[in-house]
């Protein structure tokens, strides 16, 4: 039997390329510089900054092969209520047949459904030890993420091939 090919792992990196965190996928449109993905949170329950993100809670991720980040609209598990967006700064996401993975860099953009938004673990990205062309892209890919947050444009990222 064939492997689905709308089936995709999707693999978190850090900056030494040793995996992270790994789950499941399933690819609902690409571009040639983009993919979306629906995903179902694989952890416990975890109360996070004024919301919980619950086991089986659904995601809609897109991902870029030419930005240095990716964003992740985060939806309840029992009524499909936005619970907001998760933005991680990253490498640009390497695509390959059933495979999706990126480096994360720590830095991070919460933003809640009431637009406001939470940079989170700048103290971590602070302390990575990157070289000045990667840290420089990371710095832009944040103000590129706050300049969509603060436009209210979220949303439209993530429908925006659909």
């Amino acid at each position: 039997m064939q492997p689905d090919p709308l089936n995709v792992i999707i693999r978190k990196l850090n900056t030494q390329r040793q995996e992270t965190w790994r789950y499941e996928g399933r690819i609902l449109s690409q571009e040639p510089d983009s993919i979306l993905v629906e995903a179902f949170f694989n952890r416990p329950d975890l109360p996070f900054h004024g919301i919980v993100l619950r086991e089986n809670d659904r995601y809609l991720e897109r991902y870029y092969s030419n930005r240095w980040y990716n964003i992740f609209e985060i939806h309840d598990r029992d009524d499909d209520q936005l619970k907001g967006w998760y933005c991680n700064v990253t490498t640009p996401a390497e695509i390959v047949p059933g495979y999706i993975s990126y480096v994360d860099l720590a830095l991070d953009l919460l933003v809640f459904p009431d637009g406001g938004y939470l940079v989170l673990d700048q103290d971590e990205f602070d302390a990575l030890n990157l070289d000045a062309h990667t840290r420089r892209h990371a710095c832009q890919a944040l103000d590129t993420l706050l300049f969509i947050a603060q436009s209210g444009w979220l949303g439209d990222a993530i429908d925006e091939h659909n």
